[in-house]
């Protein structure tokens, strides 16, 4: 996984419209070298934040949005409700992203949410904080999951894209909304890892 640099911010703030919060690195990039899936401290502001992985490319945010608004969300809840082995990796994945979260506190955070009883949040819920894990809670959370760690849900979904899984050559989206060349390799600049005063889900 790559660490995040400030040049990565500024790209994950054009792709989603506001400056990012907690992003500790880029565990996805596509061809061109922009993040794809960034990943999140689970603490923000000293509260629990349990979606670790979170999808910033337009392109794959646009086509997943479209399979969702075809009801896509309730047709894999019932290809999962009828699949014994595949609501069985649904929920491997789950645990996984659990203890993904929690190697990720440092002590101090996990002794302040225990204090507090705020741990539950992310010890217990699953993709996303969801507690009902019968219930997918959004398509766009179970491909972060996918592209950065394994998520059986997010898997189908990809295979689901027609239009493939990164922007055309001759019309890169982050190249054009950042105004930049089409790679950004050449940036080496680290960001703060923890503290930023910029965050994703706020």
């Amino acid at each position: 996984m790559d660490t995040v640099t400030r040049d990565d911010l500024q790209i994950i703030q054009q792709q989603i419209g506001r400056a990012p919060r907690g992003v500790i690195g880029v565990p996805t990039r596509c061809g061109y070298g922009y993040p794809v899936v960034a990943l999140v401290y689970p603490v923000i502001d000293g509260k629990p934040f349990p979606t670790i992985h979170w999808l910033t490319c337009p392109f794959l945010r646009l086509a997943i949005d479209r399979i969702e608004a075809r009801g896509g969300v309730g047709d894999l809840e019932r290809r999962v409700a009828a699949d014994g082995e595949l609501e069985q990796a649904l929920d491997a994945a789950h645990e996984r992203v659990i203890r993904d979260r929690l190697a990720l506190l440092t002590a101090e955070d996990r002794e302040a949410l225990e204090r507090r009883g705020m741990i539950s949040s992310l010890s217990e819920r699953g993709i996303g904080g969801i507690r009902d894990r019968a219930r997918i809670k959004c398509l766009h959370l179970h491909v972060a999951t996918e592209l950065a760690s394994a998520d059986p849900v997010g898997a189908i979904v990809l295979d689901r894209l027609a239009c493939g899984r990164e922007c055309d050559e001759k019309e890169v989206i982050c190249s054009a909304r950042s105004g930049r060349s089409r790679s950004p390799m050449n940036q080496s600049r680290e960001a703060p890892r923890y503290g930023s005063a910029t965050t994703l889900g706020g």
